[in-house]
């Protein structure tokens, strides 16, 4: 299966978006409100329909972009959001992108990406943050399997990837899941090394 722009735009096209709650994630909500500097510059990548964006957006943080190799779903946020800034709408290929974040946040983008991706994944993510950047969001806790999207993965495969570029502050079970997700995801904050 060839996880490619094709396949994630027919996703959107036949409203296959199991992944997609209509609003931000719990976890990364709460996360987002600790957050007091409103200036840093804050990257989702594999967006979807970006809710984390919009909420980020509404409480005014300016420095927000969005990254998806699907077009359907940055136009999803563009219509909901029409002032949102154009050109923090990025159409592309996250391993190829080339910027510098204060923060990245995920949500379902690394389960959904072939898991020989995974230590790539880990690398790019040190590559496109700033010193001492953040990486946080949520994983899914469960077994690995051979069909996907979403992948699995636990908490000692990820801690793998991961050492190697960043400082782990957290990694540990999700308490504050949507009810259908307890117990069924992590949540990751790493720092950069």
């Amino acid at each position: 299966m060839q996880l490619d722009k094709d396949f994630w735009n027919d996703r959107y096209v036949g409203n296959q978006i199991g992944w997609d709650l209509g609003a931000p994630s719990t976890p990364l909500k709460e996360f987002i409100d600790t957050l007091t500097d409103k200036s840093i510059r804050i990257l989702i990548p594999g967006c979807g329909n970006a809710y984390e964006a919009e909420y980020l957006h509404q409480q005014g943080f300016d420095n927000v972009f969005v990254i998806d190799i699907a077009p359907l779903a940055l136009k999803g946020l563009q219509e909901r959001v029409p002032e949102f800034p154009a050109d923090h709408l990025v159409l592309g290929n996250f391993f190829e992108h080339k910027a510098e974040y204060d923060l990245i946040l995920e949500q379902t983008f690394f389960c959904a990406l072939n898991p020989d991706l995974r230590t790539a994944y880990a690398k790019k993510m040190s590559e496109l943050l700033a010193p001492k950047g953040k990486l946080a969001g949520v994983m899914f806790n469960h077994e690995l399997t051979e069909k996907g999207p979403p992948f699995g993965g636990s908490i000692e495969e990820y801690s793998g990837y991961f050492e190697a570029y960043f400082e782990i502050k957290s990694l540990a079970p999700c308490e504050n899941s949507i009810k259908p997700r307890l117990g069924s995801e992590l949540w990751v904050e790493l720092v950069k090394s």
